[in-house]
């Protein structure tokens, strides 16, 4: 019979990471479908620009919360650093193998922290959570002229003798032409980028939340309370143990 014992897995950062991303990124779905949509949805110039604004505010929560996520990995305990998160190093295939076929004879292991699969799943959402953060960034300077390069691009596009620091969204008297349309030329690939990185993002977050199902039902080990209380119940003992 199983003996069921309790095991510290998340630490507080971390569960407040997963959280506070989680929203942001669902107030950035949701607004970002809005925008992509814009013309069939009918929304007028100014509306465009508010709900540009909402989406531009989730994503600075997202990318100070990323940010400090990626920090905490050198900071935080054992799992919720670099070293339990990125696939690779000491033993790491060895135990992706054995991971894998005690999954597929039905008795998978069960781990404190990321299990070896999980690792990857984990290391492409940061990955492209940080590339939706670098165009965001650069998109957000480019449509609004807000930080960290918005006085870039306002600079870049500004008529002769006018203060960079007056240009703003729908001011056409206020820009240079010739150089709004070359900074839209540079904007492009990011857009594209953006977008891309989007539908991706979309995918893996179903698919995510597929995983945790798959997994709680496989495995047990109460993975998504562990969110919430920071502790996982296993009934094997797990090979990430301290």
């Amino acid at each position: 019979m199983s003996e069921f014992k309790e095991y510290a897995a998340w630490d507080a950062p971390t569960r407040w990471f997963h959280w506070l991303n989680v929203l942001a990124v669902v107030g950035l779905i949701g607004t970002g479908l809005v925008v992509l949509f814009d013309d069939a949805l009918g929304l007028s110039a100014s509306g465009k620009l508010t709900l540009k604004s909402v989406h531009a505010s989730f994503g600075y929560v997202m990318v100070f919360n990323l940010f400090w996520r990626f920090a905490w990995a050198f900071l935080g305990n054992r799992y919720a650093r670099w070293r339990a998160i990125v696939p690779g190093g000491p033993g790491y295939f060895v135990a992706l193998r054995a991971y894998t076929d005690s999954f597929l004879t039905g008795e998978p292991q069960q781990y404190v922290g990321h299990n070896p699969l999980a690792r990857i799943a984990v290391a492409l959402l940061f990955l492209l959570l940080l590339v939706q953060a670098v165009t965001g960034l650069v998109l957000v300077g480019t449509d609004l002229y807000w930080p960290p390069f918005g006085h870039w691009f306002a600079a870049w596009v500004a008529a002769p003798g006018v203060d960079p620091s007056l240009v703003v969204p729908g001011a056409a008297h206020l820009i240079d032409n010739t150089s709004y349309d070359a900074m839209r030329a540079f904007r492009s690939p990011f857009v594209e980028v953006h977008e891309l990185g989007f539908y991706a993002l979309a995918a893996l977050i179903v698919l995510h939340v597929i995983a945790v199902v798959a997994t709680e039902v496989h495995e047990g080990g109460s993975i998504t309370s562990a969110m919430f209380t920071g502790r996982k119940i296993l009934s094997r003992p797990p090979p990430d143990a301290p």
